[in-house]
């Protein structure tokens, strides 16, 4: 019978872990830690510096032990339930941070980083750690035959001390580094996962909206409004704005039928025709909108799920904005070269227009202007066309992940940037490489 912990390392092999070890340590002074979804380490997967002094002197004690291994079980369970990761502070008192291993809907275990603190060990949080361990549960005394309570009074404060520091901040960007990370190097199947994030972030906005709205105590009436402002961002595009109106509407619906699928059909129904209008008002093809919009209607009826119902009409926005995208037609750029000057010099950094104006010697009005004129687009949307190119140049020469040269292009969110490369080269980061490979370069498997 094969193991849990047999079947995570045939899905994450060591050499995969050691792939995405030296990435993450490149970026993040951090080591990793990799466990089954019992919560056991998985000794072939961790870092060698995985388990600073602190958590070894907690882990003597039999009790905190089993705590340890029930607090990463339990973040296996709920990083994979909302499909992304997880960052807690552990009952010892640390930050603690668990990216799930899930390939399609196979939940394996997760990779575990942290083991560090929000800020330096003061007075008051060593006293806050030791009421949190101490008095042990028991009078064992641990392995190293040291009675418990004088290992933890002798050493906590001192451990305590040699975790690194790390912001908040910082740890959620590390969370998202290695997530992606994990999803690319490890070569897992990310639909499930990538599914069950957008499902649960999206139920956390709708709660928050019906939240709001009971509050205000208004009185229920359909959004015209707010449809209407959806219909006019899909006819420009506008993916992050039309999610968010589109979030407040079934937050609206499921305000007052929480619960009844009829009648959450029957309004997303309706919606899906506005919406294939206003597609073609984009400049979609009509023929081509009949055909996805009949698609569109069969998937509602077999859907079941009220979750999952919200988290499809999300997916089917995305598509009718795609639509509107590859309908519109990009014109050959020209020079205004001060400005172009800086954009090259600077797609690595945030760019504003106020900077490229201010390089350029130009009001911001009057660059906008004159680039626009000259150039078919915007002073930032140039910029983001470089970054792509060189997002480009990377992936065809070097063997650095996808992940890596999303940073190294100048972006700090890996879908984002996915996103982005599609709309523009018209594949995935991924597919570009696997269909201009050049000889012998890259060792990853396309996707």
């Amino acid at each position: 019978m094969v193991t849990e912990q047999a079947q995570l390392t045939d899905v994450l092999t060591p050499e995969k872990f050691e792939r995405i070890e030296t990435a993450f340590r490149k970026h993040f002074a951090l080591g990793l830690e990799t466990t089954g979804r019992d919560g056991e380490p998985v000794a072939a997967l961790c870092s060698a510096d995985c388990r600073p002094e602190f958590c070894r002197l907690v882990e003597r004690d039999t009790d905190q032990r089993r705590k340890c291994v029930a607090e990463r079980q339990r973040a296996v369970e709920i990083a994979a339930e909302m499909g992304q990761s997880y960052i807690t502070i552990c009952h010892a008192g640390i930050v603690l941070v668990c990216v799930p291993v899930v390939d399609r809907d196979t939940i394996h275990g997760g990779v575990f980083f942290g083991k560090c603190l929000w800020e330096p060990a003061t007075g008051a949080l060593i006293e806050d750690i030791k009421e949190r361990l101490l008095p042990p549960l028991s009078s064992d005394r641990g392995d190293d035959g040291v009675p418990n309570a004088e290992l933890c009074i002798g050493s906590i404060a001192k451990s305590l001390r040699k975790l690194p520091v790390v912001r908040g901040r910082q740890v959620h960007r590390a969370a998202e580094f290695l997530f992606d990370l994990l999803y690319e190097v490890g070569g897992l199947d990310a639909r499930a996962i990538r599914w069950r994030r957008e499902r649960s972030e999206q139920q956390s906005q709708i709660g928050e909206f019906i939240q709001e709205h009971k509050k205000l105590g208004a009185k229920w009436q359909y959004p015209l409004q707010s449809e209407r402002a959806l219909l006019h961002k899909v006819k420009i595009g506008d993916r992050t704005g039309a999610k968010e109106i589109l979030n407040s509407i079934l937050g609206t619906i499921l305000f007052k039928d929480i619960g009844d699928l009829g009648i959450l059909k029957a309004r997303l129904l309706e919606l899906l025709s506005v919406l294939s209008r206003s597609a073609v008002e984009g400049g979609v093809d009509i023929d081509t909108m009949l055909e996805k919009n009949l698609a569109y209607v069969n998937k509602v009826m077999q859907i079941d799920d009220q979750e999952d119902l919200c988290a499809w009409i999300s997916a089917a926005l995305n598509e009718f904005i795609e639509l509107v995208y590859s309908s519109q037609d990009a014109r050959k750029m020209t020079q205004i070269r001060p400005a172009i000057d800086y954009i090259h010099g600077h797609y690595e950094e945030p760019i504003t227009l106020a900077e490229i104006a201010k390089a350029s010697h130009l009001s911001i009005s009057r660059l906008a202007h004159l680039f626009k004129e000259q150039m078919g687009i915007t002073p930032i949307d140039y910029a983001t066309g470089v970054r792509i190119e060189r997002a480009q140049e990377l992936l065809l020469g070097t063997d650095q992940s996808c992940t890596e040269i999303c940073f190294e292009a100048g972006y700090t969110n890996h879908s984002y940037f996915t996103r982005t490369f599609k709309a523009l080269v018209g594949m995935t980061p991924r597919q570009f490489r696997a269909a201009n490979r050049r000889t012998g370069l890259s060792s990853e498997q396309p996707s």
